[in-house]
């Protein structure tokens, strides 16, 4: 090799190398961007500006420093923001309306320790498959792994937990970044994504500026050095950052089932003479709506159980909604419509189905769709693909095709006979307090017609998912698959923010009651009056009801019969203590309390309960 050949590779290495860190430190994209330094704009004016040409309504929030840009821009917006008392309860809230709104439900925490409080519940989103946005402070750009104040890798904290997650390094990638994650959140299988934005991002440029400038004159070649590098930095976050960018939704991916597969489902249903449908929360999602849905369900003609989100699909009192003996049901059908449900733990993980069905599944989720399909079952289709279209599409294809009547009128009595035993069970008197399955039979006569039911709790709340009875689609909320408590304070807050006019009903154990309790100051303060029924046993009975035969131990199971409703008073709201010598007046106090809630008072309902053998042999691990 020639000496000029040399010299031609050195000069282009080093061109390269000179280009690449000018493109490193943002030289080149400031050839063309230029930094107003002089303007007094922030970054958390271009979240609000996303977020309200989102359609977003409502930030929740605890607030902390890192963030105030974000929250003071969004409420000049017209988005109104809601304060907590527990960061998880501002996901809870932000996940109850991502499920009613049909939108991207978002919240908005401070660093390190506001993240983190928050695990829980952002994994109880991803589980329940719904949009949400979550927004994290972070330690300014250049200080981040320097020991910064709640500094903590938080993207490796939630890369399990969400669909996508980014760090905003500029204010001009926040624009972009927003409309990417929340169309990811709304497409295919929906699940939360986070983002982070270091503090830098957010604050004017002046502001900003007075952190990075040196406190005195550079001193030295690297004190120069250092400046420069600092100044240059500073410039390039702000670079380009006010120029004009779409802030419209991007397209929304959602799957949809082939038509041969539906035609394939239409041939296998029309031949079916005892065919079931298992609804599953996917099939609120949109782009359907649950008023097309029932429709679509009723033409159809199938009995269904309805399980999660789907609970109220069908109204109060459908003859072909099926709530009692769903495994007898399963070993008698030879079709089974798997709409969005899961073979998991709620069915057994597959064993429930009879072998002989023809099993259709349908699922947004490839690995929700066939679990467990390689051990205990089969499906005869498996669609991935949107539950509502495809029943829809599945009812046009059947139009004018009826189920035999016998069958779901069969189901229906034995219904009857069920709820009639259980209804017989109610009346029994306790050792101690109320029969916990009366106040329930009671409460679901003495509800209006338009109330939301948010279920949070184990023992109390099992029975009520057999007792109560949402009014219609979209009116009951319970955490999913992930079985969390305290999830009710986040859930109704959400709910009554979304339906106004609605009377909001949390059914509390009275160990869930513990993680949310302070709400009350919340639904005091924002207005956002809800009632409370908690079942007070003094016990984690769920726990205790296996725990005691099988261990011969209580040991963590007690609780005490704690004035809850006093807590609910000092808190603003109002609360009733109802035990067994107020029984006569049970009735009356429920009215009382809704009356009560009508006139903007949060209520809390603390009933004493005893126990039942209702639910003996329930899951609980």
């Amino acid at each position: 090799m020639d000496l000029g050949t040399v010299l031609c590779c050195s000069l282009g290495a080093a061109f390269g190398g000179v280009l690449f860190a000018s493109y490193k430190l943002g030289l080149l994209y400031r050839l063309f961007h230029k930094a107003e330094t002089k303007s007094s704009r922030h970054g958390g004016e271009s979240v609000a500006e996303v977020l309200r040409d989102h359609g977003i309504k409502f930030v929740f929030t605890l607030v902390g420093g890192h963030i105030s840009p974000i929250l003071v821009a969004c409420e000049k917006l017209g988005i109104r923001i809601v304060d907590t008392r527990h960061e998880a309860t501002a996901v809870f809230a932000a996940d109850a309306v991502a499920r009613l709104s049909g939108t991207v439900g978002v919240a908005a925490v401070t660093a390190g320790p506001g993240l983190t409080n928050t695990v829980t519940a952002v994994k109880n989103a991803q589980m329940a498959e719904s949009p949400l946005l979550l927004i994290g402070g972070a330690a300014a750009t250049l200080l981040q792994g320097r020991g910064a104040l709640q500094d903590i890798d938080q993207l490796s904290l939630f890369k399990p937990l969400c669909k996508f997650c980014a760090s905003v390094r500029s204010v001009r990638e926040i624009v972009p970044t927003l409309r990417k994650a929340l169309a990811i959140a709304q497409s295919g299988t929906p699940g939360p994504v986070f983002i982070e934005f270091p503090i830098d991002t957010l604050y004017p440029y002046h502001v900003v500026e007075k952190e990075f400038s040196p406190k005195g004159t550079p001193k030295g070649i690297m004190g120069k050095i250092t400046a420069w590098y600092l100044h240059n930095h500073l410039t390039n976050l702000f670079a380009g950052a006010w120029e004009v960018r779409d802030t419209s939704p991007l397209p929304v991916h959602v799957p949809q089932a082939t038509d041969q597969e539906v035609q394939r489902c239409v041939e296998l249903v029309s031949r079916a003479k005892k065919p079931l449908i298992l609804l599953g929360s996917q099939v609120t999602l949109p782009p359907t709506s649950a008023d097309d849905i029932r429709k679509a369900l009723e033409s159809l003609s199938i009995p269904c159980f309805l399980g999660g989100m789907s609970r109220g699909m069908l109204g109060k009192d459908s003859p072909l909604h099926i709530r009692q003996n769903r495994r007898d049901a399963l070993k008698e059908a030879d079709l089974v419509l798997l709409a969005g449900t899961v073979c998991d733990f709620r069915l057994s993980y597959g064993r429930v189905l009879n072998r002989r069905s023809k099993i259709i599944a349908v699922n947004r989720d490839k690995t929700q769709l066939l679990k467990n399909s390689d051990i205990f079952w089969k499906p005869t289709v498996a669609i991935q693909g949107d539950v509502g279209s495809f029943l829809l599409r599945l009812s046009k294809g059947l139009a004018g095709h009826k189920c035999p009547e016998d069958w779901p009128q069969n189901l229906k009595g034995g219904d009857k006979v069920k709820e009639k035993a259980n209804r017989a069970k109610a009346e029994e008197k306790t050792e101690r307090n109320l029969n916990p399955l009366n106040v329930l039979h009671h409460v679901d006569e003495l509800m209006s017609e338009d109330s939301i039911i948010v279920a949070d709790g184990g023992d109390f709340v099992g029975s009520a998912a057999y007792i109560l009875k949402p009014r219609g689609p979209l009116c009951w909320l319970d955490p999913g698959a992930f079985g969390t408590l305290g999830v009710g304070g986040g859930f109704a807050l959400g709910a009554k923010l979304c339906r106004p006019d609605s009377e909001v009903w949390i059914v509390y154990g009275d160990g869930s009651l513990g993680y949310t309790v302070a709400e009350f100051d919340t639904f005091t303060r924002h207005k956002t009056p809800v009632i409370a029924l908690v079942g007070n046993d003094a016990c984690w009975s769920q726990i205790s009801r296996e725990q005691v035969p099988l261990l011969g131990s209580n040991v963590a199971c007690g609780l005490a019969f704690t004035d809850y409703h006093i807590v609910a008073n000092g808190y603003g709201g109002k609360g009733h203590l109802i035990g067994r010598e107020d029984e006569s007046q049970f009735d009356e106090i429920v009215k009382q309390a809704q009356r009560e809630c009508r006139e903007g008072k949060a209520v809390l309902l603390n009933v004493l309960i005893g126990k039942t053998n209702f639910r003996d042999g329930s899951i609980s691990v």
